[in-house]
């Protein structure tokens, strides 16, 4: 419900650049490969609303689910659709190890989430921890000190946690409703209930939660730090200018997230789609045409139709490789003409268009 964070809205719903905060999530979770099904939980009324969010953004292996009144509640329900007839009508195939993680924190990255499954089909349950912020402290009923923690002795628990399916899933079936409804810790019931002692794997620093108004702006910030920081180059080229397109990308990896597809620019590409749906804001097109507006044309349009709120230009590089036959560098005015006004009706749509010429030899 998100009551630390006030307003009506509760956090996950709220928009982040244009798109909800769960979105992120999601996609976070989607664009691991080996992940066969999502389970999103929320309450009865913003089901619709998901079902919305997930339509919208062209989101896959989704399942929504009812949640309960409490975090364990929800948990436990979400669960349920793998293994109980009477509360799916779909029952999703059960996984070996399932994940559990927050809607509220959208930066989760592979290689944690691998680290904890791995950790938890060896030990049947892992979670990701990071070190205090601060020290904790216990007050005595009269409001004064009574005692405090040794920090370096404690770590903040994180997520995302796995488990053993079968274990997590016992563990819930045993669990008392007190346990349902005050419990908060998956792995405390997985020891308690189960006696599978958790792995505790080190967590990175982009695990943080979103719980005040003000994680909000954080959350902005990164999310704008990411979108420089990622671009998607696409390649269409004969084979003897292969390598000079194959060169460009490898060097771009070397200083930014890239994601280099080689296709040619089509309107039902579904690979570009989910590209651009996943909010990319700067793509290369490497062509051996001469400048290929009227295929650029078509992902301006693609760019135009999407649900990227285009907040921020869109960067549009066309690289244009040319064999020259002679050594002699032409480029006509006819050409330069067509490259400028083509650039100021896109600018109009917060699409900056730039032509680099590169000789090849």
């Amino acid at each position: 419900s998100g009551e630390r964070l006030g307003g009506a809205t509760p956090k996950q719903f709220c928009a982040v650049q244009g798109r909800p905060l769960v979105s992120y999530a999601v996609r976070a979770m989607e664009r691991i490969s080996w992940i066969s099904d999502i389970v999103v939980v929320v309450s009865p009324e913003n089901i619709e609303t998901m079902k919305t969010i997930i339509e919208k953004y062209g989101h896959k292996r989704v399942t929504v689910v009812e949640g309960g009144i409490t975090r364990h509640r929800s948990i436990f329900n979400g669960l349920k659709v793998f293994a109980e007839n009477e509360f799916s009508s779909h029952l999703l195939q059960k996984p070996e190890v399932v994940i559990i993680h927050d809607a509220v924190r959208p930066f989760v990255e592979e290689d944690i989430v691998s680290k904890v499954v791995m950790a938890a089909k060896e030990h049947g349950a892992a979670g990701a921890i990071r070190p205090l912020v601060s020290t904790v402290i216990a007050s005595a009923a009269d409001g004064c000190l009574d005692h405090s923690l040794e920090r370096a002795r404690y770590r903040a628990s994180e997520m995302p946690q796995a488990f053993l399916f079968d274990i997590i899933y016992e563990a819930y079936q045993q669990c008392t409703d007190y346990d349902l409804d005050y419990g908060t810790e998956c792995l405390h019931l997985a020891l308690k209930y189960c006696k599978t002692n958790a792995k505790l794997v080190e967590g990175t620093p982009d695990l943080w939660k979103v719980t005040y108004k003000r994680d909000l702006y954080a959350a902005e910030s990164i999310i704008k730090d990411n979108l420089s920081q990622q671009v998607c180059v696409i390649t269409n080229v004969k084979e003897t200018l292969a390598q000079v397109g194959f060169l460009l990308p490898e060097y771009l990896k070397s200083q930014i997230k890239v994601e280099a597809i080689s296709i040619s620019l089509s309107k039902n590409d579904s690979c570009l789609q989910s590209i651009i749906s996943g909010q990319c804001y700067n793509f290369v097109c490497i062509n051996d045409k001469r400048w290929a507006i009227q295929e650029t044309q078509e992902l301006v349009d693609m760019l135009e139709k999407s649900n990227i709120p285009l907040l921020y230009p869109v960067v549009l590089i066309l690289v244009h490789l040319d064999i020259p036959e002679n050594n002699s560098f032409s480029i006509g005015m006819e050409d330069l003409t067509m490259i400028k006004k083509f650039a100021r009706e896109t600018k109009k749509k917060n699409i900056l268009v730039y032509g680099l010429l590169i000789q090849y030899k």
